[in-house]
């Protein structure tokens, strides 16, 4: 039986794949390995480099399976399931074809994937170029196991980034595969947020083993940030609001009262206060939600943040106000995941 089906989706990636094809190649796992390429319509040479590498991963004892679909390209999503439908490889690593892998990359995820067949397992990595997105690189590379979990509700999405992702069949199978709606579905967010509601466990490889490649034709730029936003707050209200009887705002500005205003309204009425550091949006004392069809308008307090009660969601950007917010938030002695959420 095949122990390690790489999962290739392909659209029109003809400027990167012969250096994706190589890292396959150059993989040190001395168990059996399959590539499993779906081409999704690609109009490009793929398809001809695809067939050149081919030999070259067969001489590596990789099988090899590929099908394809003409006409107009049905997004990532289905071309991940075909990709794992037509696979046999009890674990699937996941690989974009723009993408690259260290040498070690399947032997090390199998390993730390080999005795939880419960788990999404990812690595660090590094981007190309090296500066395109240093504040999501350093937040993706850096957070701790329980971060993995606590931090799932930022704009930067899932803690275990997608092309890093490696787990057992089971874990495809047991969530019903991907999003296939196409073009503009957060599918990975979507996969991401299913897994964890149904118990599944999160774990990263503490070592560089992928080269993630940033270019203005990645996925990514296809999905709005109102789309993110919504699949964000509908799981932090299903999975955190419902549980809190009251909470406060951290952020008084745009962000917080975005987030205020796209509540539920059950959820509005657990809003205690917006806290803030910011003289001006204090000395307002309230803020009034005027777009409302209710009378009385809601008037919340706004007060500054050391005299806010917990818990917070926080809607005030990581790592942007060099250190100021993180200081403020350290001096309150809370409790990540329990005292506050990052919705940010």
């Amino acid at each position: 039986m095949i122990e390690v089906s790489i999962i290739l989706p392909l659209y029109n990636a003809e400027p990167w794949l012969e250096e994706c094809l190589q890292s396959i190649e150059a993989q040190d796992f001395t168990g059996t390995l399959e590539l499993s390429v779906f081409n999704d319509a690609s109009t490009d040479k793929s398809s001809s480099i695809l067939e050149t590498w081919a030999k070259n991963l067969k001489n590596q004892n990789i099988k090899i399976t590929i099908s394809s679909e003409s006409g107009k390209p049905k997004g990532v999503g289905y071309a991940k399931n075909k990709a794992v439908a037509q696979s046999s490889g009890e674990y699937l690593c996941f690989l974009d074809a723009d993408d690259c892998m260290a040498s070690s990359r399947v032997r090390k995820q199998f390993d730390s994937c080999f005795s939880n067949h419960n788990l999404i397992v990812g690595c660090c990595f590094h981007r190309k170029p090296a500066d395109s997105t240093p504040r999501y690189t350093n937040w993706a590379n850096s957070l701790s196991s329980s971060q993995l979990y606590s931090q799932i509700y930022t704009s930067f999405g899932p803690t275990i980034i997608m092309p890093t992702w490696f787990c057992h069949r089971s874990v495809h199978t047991r969530i019903g595969g991907f999003d296939e709606r196409g073009k503009g579905i957060p599918e990975d967010l979507l996969f991401f947020y299913r897994h964890l509601r149904l118990g599944g466990k999160l774990h990263r490889v503490d070592e560089d083993l992928l080269l993630y490649r940033y270019h203005p034709s990645a996925t990514t730029f296809s999905i709005s940030e109102d789309t993110i936003w919504q699949v964000r707050l509908e799981e932090l209200e299903d999975r955190v609001l419902k549980n809190w009887a009251h909470f406060t705002i951290w952020n008084a500005g745009k962000q917080g009262r975005k987030l205020y205003r796209s509540l539920a309204p059950r959820n509005k009425l657990k809003v205690q206060a917006f806290c803030d550091v910011d003289d001006k949006k204090i000395s307002k004392g309230v803020y009034i939600y005027e777009e409302t069809k209710e009378y009385p308008r809601p008037r919340i307090p706004i007060v500054h943040f050391s005299k806010a009660v917990p818990p917070f969601i926080i809607c005030v950007k990581i790592d942007m106000t060099s250190g100021v917010f993180e200081k403020n938030l350290l001096s309150l002695n809370l409790v990540e995941g329990n005292d506050y959420i990052h919705f940010s």
